[in-house]
């Protein structure tokens, strides 16, 4: 089907998958290899067939959305993008997921790995004796989901002239508040566990009521069949690991002026959170600590956006958090001083 003869209206929002996913349907994207629309999606072969731009100098008057019937429908779909640009932006959330698995259902069971030893490992196996077992499980408590999400509010009187790329400015900084309210879930999951049985993290001390380069060495000696490649800090504490002498080396100084990333003497990347609680450092494995749950994709008030032009239109996302394997993480957190300001320092 030609893009420029599909019928577009807000029932394209309803029922089973995404507004996007129902556009490819009906406009697959292969029929175009070889010709000048090859590497666009049915979505933005759409807006070109309505001639809105949204992004650059010359990008659309939000207006041009609402031109038609048919190009309004297009909307909804805008605002979600632009949205999910917003989450995508954040990493530091991205950076500490092992898996992101998307579910259709509010209701969801991670799974639970179980052996006869603490460790994962492969024992010495005799002739005709009993193979050690693992087994995969469900867990017995559901993953905690939470909607996150904003209310726009603007009449389309105020909003119609303005252009779509700030427009889509506002929208991706709505994004990335969804961002940090979600790892800001992720962090409690990490700290206090997802409600199952054993997955708290375990929790170190420093030896003093200052950071000190032993307590990272000890931090990274509790990782036994994991790695520690990975250290989501609070501010105050990612500043105290950067001061520490160890980080002064010349590589270390280099390694984070060519790249931009903090690394840290002993190998894992350094990243700083304000969601994290003062005074600690989470470490753990990123690729086997945490899953992440997501209930269908960014969610918007379509019917609000296209008959109401904007007015009041919430934008939401349902996402939740599971830990995979409890001994992937260690929690430090600092000393406090003693009342009496006692409090021994490294």
């Amino acid at each position: 089907m030609n893009y420029e003869t599909i019928r577009l209206d807000k029932s394209m929002y309803k029922g089973g998958g995404s507004f996007a996913a129902r556009l490819e349907e009906l406009d697959p994207s292969g029929q175009y290899r070889g010709t000048p629309l090859e590497g666009l999606d049915a979505y933005q072969r759409q807006l070109k067939r309505f001639d809105i731009r949204v992004g650059g100098p010359q990008s659309s008057p939000i207006g041009k959305f609402f031109s038609t019937a048919d190009s309004a429908a297009l909307f909804p779909e805008y605002v979600s993008r632009a949205v999910r640009q917003g989450m995508e932006e954040g990493k530091t959330l991205s950076a500490i997921l092992a898996s992101r698995t998307a579910i259709d259902s509010m209701d969801y069971r991670s799974i639970a790995l179980t052996q006869e030893k603490e460790k994962l490992e492969l024992m010495e196996v005799a002739e005709g004796a009993m193979i050690p077992r693992t087994d995969i499980a469900l867990k017995e408590s559901l993953v905690h989901l939470k909607k996150r999400g904003r209310m726009l509010c603007a009449s389309y009187e105020a909003i119609r002239f303005q252009r779509l790329d700030l427009f889509t400015v506002a929208l991706r900084q709505i994004g990335s508040y969804i961002a940090k309210s979600q790892l800001e879930d992720a962090v409690d999951v990490l700290i206090n566990g997802d409600g199952s049985q054993g997955s708290g993290a375990e929790i170190l001390e420093t030896a003093g009521t200052a950071l000190a380069y032993t307590d990272l060495v000890k931090l990274w000696e509790k990782f036994d069949g994991f790695r520690m490649n990975t250290l989501l800090a609070s501010p105050d504490m990612a500043a105290a690991i950067l001061n520490l002498k160890e980080m002064a080396s010349p590589t270390a100084g280099l390694g984070f002026q060519a790249t931009g990333q903090l690394g840290t003497p002993l190998g894992a990347v350094l990243l700083k959170s304000s969601a994290v609680p003062e005074g600690t450092v989470i470490a753990l494995d990123s690729g086997c600590a945490l899953e992440m749950a997501v209930a269908g994709e960014v969610t918007v008030d379509y019917d609000k956006l296209i008959d109401c032009q904007l007015e009041r239109a919430a934008v939401t996302s349902i996402a939740g958090f599971a830990k995979l394997f409890p001994q992937a993480v260690k929690v430090l957190t600092l000393k406090k001083a003693t009342a009496g300001g006692g409090g021994s320092q490294e």
